[in-house]
């Protein structure tokens, strides 16, 4: 699973901790109700679930990856911000992407850098 952070907004290291993990958690529940997705799960669950964290510059490039995300067949789950203490209501913080096959995944993250 790889989650992405936007590096342009003005969140504090635990904003962005708690948004990862709504990322996290909303990926792992879209595997429920689908037999392939539940098995790349359980076969992620075994494998420790790992879990890489980077950054993107903006909104804009999160969508444009995230929508190739979803082409691609991934998980996708892009996380807005509530709006109650740091951010406005509906601001786009993080997409999370997977649990899936690696050299997917990788074929579209592996540019962005660790955050």
């Amino acid at each position: 699973m790889v989650i992405v952070v936007r590096s342009d907004l003005p969140m504090g290291k635990g904003k962005t901790a708690a948004q990862c993990a709504h990322a996290a958690l909303e990926c792992c529940r879209q595997t429920l109700n689908n037999k392939k997705k539940q098995l790349m799960f359980e076969s992620w669950l075994r494998c420790g679930q790992p879990k890489i964290v980077v950054k993107i510059p903006n909104e804009e490039e999160l969508l444009i990856l995230a929508g190739k995300a979803e082409r691609a067949g991934l998980i996708t789950a892009i996380i807005k911000d509530a709006g109650i203490t740091q951010l406005k209501p509906g601001t786009v913080t993080v997409v999370g992407i997977g649990p899936g096959f690696n050299e997917t995944i990788d074929s579209l993250t592996s540019r962005l850098k660790l955050l």
